[in-house]
């Protein structure tokens, strides 16, 4: 009798065992491990008994906003291991024709945030805004708008320049054979307008109207002159404004004192200490500088001060000899 009741004791506390082990097993299994992923923040937790996306939301006490985007949809049927990836809607303003609109969305394209603003994107259109290919939270969208016309212009074509030679003229020195003509033409140009402002002209066809007549110059090629029965060899020759000055008591920028023969120059034009022939003058050298003598311009040193005054300003030839 007591072995019968030992026995069914073990299969009493057998059965026990069993059905602990089930409903443990149970309880596991009717659980599904479930992924919410919010603003970049994971949760991981398990859910019992919770069959679709909105009960899960519901149980993690994770509110939504009227713009949210949950994925997959708050009616889908959550399975083990189902990940919930959710959205936040925020801010762009969008920018065009003058008027500005706010808009609430998740990462859409730009186009796509133009038409949600209620704007159309024409083909030539320019949007600026930052480089992404996706919306961002307070973006801002600027809509250039661009339009485009064709008038019709009339231009000048400048004439260009023929050079010959001239062997009767000293070299530097150049004369005019034909002054030329400009030409014409009838241009038709595309205007381009950024939100009605313009922004660029260009010339897309051109029709000549009137061909230019190039100006003709000839240039002088004598190097050597006859002057008081002497022959000056010459590097160039050239029309010069000339005045003059006497001894005002300091030195020339050559660190000299100054004397008949001196000539002040501008640098850029004849080199210091270069040979010259100055007709009305005579031989000279390039050896002073002065704050007023710049281009073609000659300042020519004189003993007395009447000179200076008779000899006022000319224009007159001058040789840069070899």
């Amino acid at each position: 009798m007591g072995i019968v009741w030992s026995r069914k004791k073990t299969g009493l506390a057998v059965t026990i065992l069993f059905i602990i082990v089930l409903g443990v097993s149970l309880f596991f299994a009717l659980q599904k491990p479930v992924t919410v992923a919010v603003d970049g923040k994971v949760l991981k937790s398990r859910v019992f008994f919770t069959n679709t996306v909105d009960r899960v939301l519901e149980k993690q006490a994770i509110a939504l906003g009227k713009h949210d985007r949950v994925e997959p949809s708050l009616n889908s049927k959550v399975k083990k291991d189902t990940r919930i990836v959710i959205t936040r809607a925020f801010n762009v303003k969008v920018i065009a024709d003058g008027t500005s609109k706010e808009i609430i969305t998740t990462p859409i394209s730009i186009k796509e945030a133009i038409r949600l603003a209620g704007f159309e994107l024409g083909t030539k259109d320019i949007v600026k805004t930052v480089p992404v290919a996706k919306t961002v939270p307070n973006q801002e969208i600027e809509v250039i708008r661009v339009s485009e016309s064709e008038i019709k212009e009339e231009q000048a074509i400048p004439c260009g320049v023929e050079r010959t030679t001239d062997n009767s003229l000293e070299r530097g020195l150049t004369k005019t054979v034909s002054s030329g003509k400009n030409g014409r033409a009838m241009n038709t140009v595309k205007i381009t307008y950024h939100n009605g402002q313009e922004v660029k002209r260009e010339i897309i066809n051109s029709e000549t109207l009137v061909e230019p007549k190039n100006r003709v110059i000839a240039m002088g090629t004598i190097t050597a002159v006859s002057r008081g029965n002497q022959l000056l060899h010459f590097r160039e020759a050239r029309y010069m404004e000339a005045s003059a000055y006497t001894y005002t008591g300091y030195r020339t920028a050559s660190g000299k004192h100054p004397e008949v023969g001196m000539v002040a120059v501008d640098p850029n034009v004849i080199p210091m200490g270069s040979k010259l022939y100055v007709e009305g003058y005579g031989f000279s050298r390039a050896a002073d500088t002065g704050g007023s003598i710049k281009g073609n311009r000659l300042d020519l040193f004189m003993e007395e001060r009447s000179q200076c005054l008779n000899w006022g300003r000319k224009t007159v030839k001058v040789y840069v000899l070899d």
